[in-house]
């Protein structure tokens, strides 16, 4: 595997930014590619820094991007930039442009921790056509949630700077409302893990329960475990297996 860190200048942002790109060195057809979000308190390089994602991947020749989205939540913030665009629409073309990938839906694959287990599932609901499957692992999945009782003052702070006085519940922000209006036979397959031992599990109860009064298959399970680097590098395996 080739490791690469890509510094490059992001249109949409106005902005040079990074990212870090995992690259099977075998010469045979585009690799299948997994775009890996980062959590909140993480940047670009944090997969590589606290699992083996390198070894995970490149036992199975898959590509994986790893862009910096900072405190964004995956939007275009009310304050701030639109990481939403960067995401959905030009990073997928920078990486084509960069890189000998796979552009095939069936190759292409989404999954993150917390706030980018949040981002690979928008990402998936509100652009199923891109994805094979999407995976959320300990995810921040209900922001309307978070944006009307959580009171600590730092979260509440990043969700006023994220998305001021707009309303999440019932928007294209909302995943609950997402699932409630997806067509299940127009979804990638989806995947949920969660520790039970998580702060975010009523979270990620509350998305399963919705995705089974829509009828939308979700692989979901639970395990022993926190919102902790070890849980995610023992279940970003458990991912990379499912997506093949």
């Amino acid at each position: 595997m080739a490791l690469i860190r890509c510094d490059f200048f992001a249109e949409t942002l106005e902005l040079s930014t990074s990212m870090t790109v995992l690259l099977p060195d075998d010469d045979g057809p585009p690799p299948p590619v997994l775009y890996l979000l980062h959590g909140l308190t993480d940047d670009h390089t944090a997969w590589t820094r606290w699992t083996s994602i390198e070894r995970y991947a490149g036992g199975k020749g898959l590509a994986v991007v790893m862009p910096e989205v900072h405190r964004s939540f995956y939007a275009d913030e009310a304050y701030g930039m639109r990481f939403w665009k960067f995401l959905s629409d030009e990073l997928p073309k920078v990486v084509e442009r960069f890189f000998r990938v796979s552009t095939r839906r069936e190759d292409t694959f989404v999954a993150g921790l917390s706030m980018g287990g949040y981002g690979a599932m928008k990402w998936a609901l509100r652009d199923p056509s891109r994805f094979a499957a999407a995976a959320t692992l300990s995810g921040a999945l209900d922001l309307a949630y978070i944006q009307e009782y959580d009171l600590r003052p730092h979260m509440r702070a990043l969700v006023a700077r994220v998305f001021a006085d707009r309303e999440v519940a019932g928007t294209d922000e909302d995943l609950l409302h997402l699932i409630k209006g997806a067509d299940p036979a127009a979804l990638p397959r989806l995947m949920l893990r969660c520790g039970t031992e998580d702060h975010l599990i009523k979270q990620n109860e509350r998305f399963v329960a919705a995705c089974a009064a829509a009828g939308v298959d979700l692989d979901a399970g639970y395990g022993p475990g926190g919102h902790e680097w070890s849980f995610w590098d023992q279940h970003i395996q458990t991912v990379i297996d499912w997506l093949f």
